[in-house]
């Protein structure tokens, strides 16, 4: 009879009884001890777990394009060398060492390159070509490239389209070669417009934001396999980012334009099915979540706000 009784509530559409009764994660509103440090709008944020360090890129004229800020909020230092108009920003540590990946959509001299550097700044690694945009032709030729997501093992997922010629999803091996590569610009299934995040779960799949079909499609981490997509959830506004919680039972969404995170129910192995949305955290008007990040090992949510030109830390309760 349960069953039933969901069901035609899902027939009516209302809300689930338990939406939204229970607060899932508060504001910390001591972080960062001085918030006058962002002085650009603030595009992504990275969380470095294991050295407790969060990265914040932001983007303006004569602003550094790099802060670096303690787990706790103390501002630590900044960094500015060839970094244009960071887009995303994405913290990869091998057991050797730590490095961070920054997507650039700039459309000078350093732009449409996807660069890794050291924590205080160093640059050590070009992919494309700084200042020309490219089409989908050349695996490492990029146009806008949105967000990328590094795992231990040095394989990298990118996903190249903020509205430039591309709209795809690149895997390349730690030597920086083509493994798989999918999409193009359309509605159909594995096509993308505005693919603008992209992270993995711990069972093989990619999840990427495909956000001006307002739905996340997913994908298979081996062989690049369309497994699914989730779309019920996005009638309002489509997923700017996407990031598991640290137990990867959920998906954090933000929803640029409604102001909004989402939380998502996480499928365990097996279908994708269709999403569930658990919980949301309603932002103020005008804060425009635009990409997150999760720590991995304190579950706190950073959130880059480019209308409030600020980040948030929510803590989960």
């Amino acid at each position: 009879y349960l069953f039933l009784y969901f069901q035609v509530l899902k027939a009516f559409d209302y809300p689930s009884p338990w939406k939204g009764q229970q607060q899932m994660y508060k504001l910390d509103i001591g972080w960062p001890k001085i918030p006058e440090y962002f002085t650009g709008q603030t595009f992504c944020v990275a969380v470095d777990s294991l050295h407790g360090l969060v990265y914040v890129g932001q983007r303006g004229d004569n602003v550094p394009k790099v802060l670096v800020f303690s787990e706790e909020g103390y501002f630590l230092y900044s960094w500015n060398n060839t970094v244009e108009m960071p887009h995303g920003i994405f913290v990869s540590n091998t057991a050797t060492d730590s490095s961070v990946w920054i997507t650039d959509v700039g459309t000078g001299k350093y732009g449409h390159t996807v660069k890794q550097y050291s924590p205080s700044g160093k640059l050590m690694q070009i992919l494309g070509t700084p200042g020309n945009a490219g089409s989908s032709l050349i695996p490492l030729q990029f146009d806008q490239p949105a967000e990328i997501f590094v795992e231990e093992s040095g394989d990298m997922y990118v996903v190249d389209g903020d509205g430039g010629m591309n709209n795809r999803l690149l895997k390349l091996s730690n030597d920086y070669q083509e493994i798989w590569l999918t999409g193009t610009n359309g509605t159909g299934i594995g096509q993308f417009k505005i693919p603008h995040s992209v992270t993995l779960d711990p069972f093989g799949r990619v999840w990427v934001a495909d956000r001006d079909n307002k739905r996340i499609q997913v994908f298979d981490k081996v062989t690049g396999e369309w497994l699914g997509s989730w779309s019920s959830c996005f009638s309002e506004d489509g997923p700017s980012s996407v990031r598991f919680t640290a137990n990867y039972k959920y998906l954090i969404v933000a929803q640029l334009n409604i102001n909004r995170l989402a939380i998502l129910a996480a499928p365990l192995v097996g279908s994708i099915g269709d999403c569930v949305m658990v919980n949301t955290v309603q932002l103020a008007d005008e804060t425009k979540p635009h990409l997150v990040d999760v720590d991995m090992k304190s579950g706190a949510v950073y959130v880059a706000e480019i209308g409030a030109q600020q980040v948030q830390k929510y803590i989960p309760l």
